[in-house]
């Protein structure tokens, strides 16, 4: 299997970087260090490489799958679970092209992965947007998980918000799943959807019935 350091250098060729294979492994190593930090539980370096699968495996849904690879690697670098709003969205997108400009990522290419970045806050995309959709069809992608990998997200979750008491959290929660299934469909690519909407949906569901 491809390491995490091999997957960031070959995203970050493909999108233009010209630093060298050291600083790019350097820049992976780091970043892997933000991903592994003890406050993570289930944004952690197996979401991080579980994204990065489902981009490769949809590679051909998007024009620019290089350019997805690094906004995945980047859409969680910067993670406070007590932080507000999309605050840790937003301070990833700019931590993201601040640091792909450094390893000679063209400054266009740079803003346009921030901007994928910033699109994960609340998934939602415009028309004809298929790298973003891909990119946050992939962060969603565990909703549609079998019942065990689930349980096992919905307990790491928990475990991030330790710090909000239960009926907070239960409130919270409660208005992140109706805001999901009110979607029109929780998955944008038509072959992602086809694949994935009914069992996101019924994990949902049942999610939400146990909170009640």
């Amino acid at each position: 299997m491809t390491s995490l350091p091999d997957r960031f250098r070959a995203a970050a060729r493909g999108a233009g970087a010209t630093a060298s294979d050291a600083d790019l492994d350097a820049a992976a190593q780091y970043l892997v260090g933000r991903w592994t930090e003890p406050q993570r539980h289930y944004h952690d370096v197996s979401h991080l490489a579980a994204v990065l699968d489902v981009v490769d495996r949809f590679a051909g849904l998007a024009p620019n799958p290089d350019r997805v690879r690094l906004a995945a690697w980047m859409h969680d670098a910067v993670y406070d679970p007590r932080a507000l709003g999309d605050t840790n969205e937003r301070d990833s997108a700019e931590f993201a092209e601040g640091l792909l400009q450094t390893l000679g990522v063209p400054p266009e290419v740079a803003a346009e992965v921030a901007r994928l970045v910033g699109l994960t806050a609340g998934h939602a995309t415009g028309e004809d947007d298929l790298d973003g959709e891909l990119l946050c069809d992939a962060d969603l992608a565990i909703l549609a998980s079998d019942e065990e990998r689930y349980a096992g997200y919905t307990s790491a979750i928990r475990r991030e918000y330790a710090h909000v008491p239960d009926d907070a959290f239960r409130a919270g929660r409660t208005q992140v799943l109706t805001a999901l299934l009110e979607l029109p469909s929780i998955y944008r690519h038509t072959q992602i959807r086809d694949e994935w909407e009914s069992r996101a949906r019924a994990n949902l569901t049942a999610e939400l019935e146990a909170l009640a």
